[in-house]
């Protein structure tokens, strides 16, 4: 009999919103039935059973308790991850008056959803994944009750995990190309930052921290002066995002890829990030270097 999950277990194309996937049972097993729509976001933790020995009935009570909240757990941050996805979801329908977002942003994402790129192209989940982000920060501030249950639930969060510093994840599978998001949120927070300067939505200085030399070697590409830099080579930025035709001089100033380079403070934050790991760096002498090629480190 043959296996059809395994036949064809892609269903969608990584350019478009998901139409299809395949059903799952209880035990995360593949029921060889396809379902229309998107999967709803959900964990699934296998448990073993528990070998029978005398006199651990008590352990094993315990364990089964921690597994019980933590699926409750898991089960809360599921219904929240789809939560926000149908408000994402609802608002990318919805007609640019009602985006609720400044007009470079709605540039942005007019390009990266609609332009006919020549060869690469952005994936849908680098697209949602910016999404999320300009959807929690522009957006959802904007919409009340609606917009406050998420916001309310990140800042618990962060004030449980890490009091006074605020993060927001953004979780990704291998391959997906989160390097590049990276470089389309420093994009959309530089330009704002730019063109809003009084806005406390948008920065121009960025920290870049990375697990080794290897990495941080990669991550060049997010410099805007280095020769290779995604906003130099890729086709996903919108000319019409370095001029000003929809505002005067005066209240808009012109961005140019040049100016895009030395819009953003990365030399004083790389420079930072180098003097903090240098002592990680495997062999600590010659001393670690920046990214940067202006940085004396």
């Amino acid at each position: 009999m043959s296996n059809q999950f395994f036949e064809q277990a892609i269903l969608n194309s990584p350019y478009g919103y998901p139409s299809h996937y395949w059903q799952l049972d209880e035990t995360g097993q593949p029921t060889q039935r396809i379902i229309e729509g998107r999967r709803p976001a959900q964990f699934i933790t296998p448990i073993p059973k528990p070998r029978k020995q005398k006199g651990t009935s008590r352990q094993h009570e315990m364990v089964y308790d921690d597994l019980s909240s933590q699926e409750q757990q898991y089960d809360y941050l599921a219904s929240i991850i789809n939560k926000v996805r149908h408000e994402v979801d609802l608002w990318r329908k919805s007609p640019q008056s009602e985006w609720r977002v400044t007009s470079e942003t709605a540039r942005l994402l007019k390009h990266w959803r609609h332009h006919e790129f020549n060869s690469y192209r952005p994936f849908f989940c680098q697209i949602e994944a910016v999404e999320t982000v300009i959807w929690l920060t522009e957006v959802a501030p904007k919409l009340g009750k609606r917009g406050k249950v998420f916001l309310d639930h990140l800042a618990n969060a962060n004030t449980e995990a890490n009091p006074g510093l605020n993060r927001l994840a953004l979780k990704l599978a291998t391959g997906a190309g989160k390097t590049t998001v990276m470089a389309m949120l420093i994009a959309w927070q530089t330009i704002n930052a730019v063109r809003h300067p009084q806005s406390k939505n948008f920065t121009r200085g960025f920290l870049i921290v990375a697990p080794g030399i290897t990495i941080r070697d990669r991550l060049r590409v997010l410099l805007p002066n280095d020769p290779t830099a995604i906003i130099r080579t890729a086709n996903w930025f919108p000319a019409i995002c370095w001029a000003t035709s929809s505002a005067p001089a005066s209240s808009s100033p012109t961005i140019t890829p040049s100016s895009f380079a030395n819009a953003w403070s990365c030399q004083k934050a790389l420079e930072c990030c180098c003097k903090a790991t240098a002592s990680l760096c495997k062999p600590p002498k010659p001393k670690a270097r920046c990214l940067s090629a202006s940085c004396p480190n």
